[in-house]
């Protein structure tokens, strides 16, 4: 049986591996973080896209309101004020961040927030045990409880949301390295965390298990999906401001129940019709592979 209330880390003491030895082992893990994910920024030019729409957008937001023949756009740009960009940088942290509000079906939201609160309290703990040298209950249980979320969310989602399996028809037994490394790594991790607190610690077979997973984790980042994590959070934040100042990178913004909307001739034959339509595409899973 796992014991909650203690974790392996001090067990490494007692082989000869001091609280410095695993502080310069977290330190490079960072680092590879670090490093690998500014090179996938640069591989995808992720961060360039978001620096050059937010210019476009402040150029238009300057430009004023455009004649469109197409929209009613009088109006529609907005100047946010600071305390709009901490209300919308709130509402990003506390909706799309913490509760993984861009997932529509509950299910694979909990999957998500498993999956990702797991990991931030494993690694955390770990982080806070390591760096402070000294292993309090609390963090134990933090650590043991954040390991268990992580290997829930994972292997929840390999077996009943990976999307490859489900809306494609793929065995989940299939693997595509760099598709799935990034999930592959997660579950290595927290298996191999809890075996190595089952069954003891110490430095054999779990212990080594733990530093190939581990370094499969942090040091795959330019291979796996990992820096998502960090592309995400941004992206969320990016489409509330569009929206919110009006720039919307182009898209349409009028909707069906706007009256302008409603009363151009197009519109016609949908002006009585209700807002909501039915599942439509939505009715049933996608597996018609």
């Amino acid at each position: 049986m796992i014991d909650i209330n203690s974790t392996p880390i001090a067990s490494l003491l007692a082989e000869g591996i001091s609280y410095a030895d695993m502080q310069m082992y977290v330190v490079i893990m960072i680092a590879l973080v670090v490093v690998m994910t500014a090179l996938d920024l640069l591989h995808k030019k992720s961060a360039t896209y978001f620096f050059n729409a937010a210019a476009k957008a402040e150029k238009d937001l300057a430009a004023g309101d455009a004649p469109c023949s197409l929209g009613k756009e009088e109006g529609r740009l907005k100047v946010l004020s600071a305390g709009d960009k901490v209300n919308i940088l709130a509402s990003t942290i506390a909706i799309d961040v913490a509760t993984a509000g861009e997932f529509s079906n509950g299910l694979r939201r909990l999957v998500h927030i498993l999956t990702m609160w797991g990991f931030t309290l494993f690694n955390g703990a770990t982080a806070i045990i390591i760096f402070g040298a000294q292993e309090t209950q609390i963090l134990a249980q933090v650590w043991n409880v954040g390991a268990i979320m992580l290997f829930i969310g994972t292997f929840w989602y390999w077996f009943g949301f990976k999307v490859d399996s489900q809306a494609e028809g793929y065995s989940w037994t299939r693997v595509v390295i760099k598709k799935d490394m990034f999930s592959l790594s997660l579950m290595a991790t927290s298996v191999t965390a809890l075996g190595w607190n089952i069954f003891g610690g110490g430095t054999g077979a779990w212990f080594i298990l733990v530093l190939f997973a581990t370094a499969s984790l942090f040091g795959g980042v330019y291979w796996s999906k990992f820096s998502h994590m960090f592309f995400k959070p941004v992206a969320a934040y990016n489409k509330r401001i569009i929206k919110a100042n009006g720039t919307n990178e182009n898209l349409p913004h009028e909707t069906r129940d706007d009256v302008w909307q409603q009363n151009r001739h197009s519109m016609e034959l949908l002006k009585d019709a209700p807002m909501n339509m039915g599942l439509g595409i939505k009715r049933e899973a996608p597996k018609h592979y």
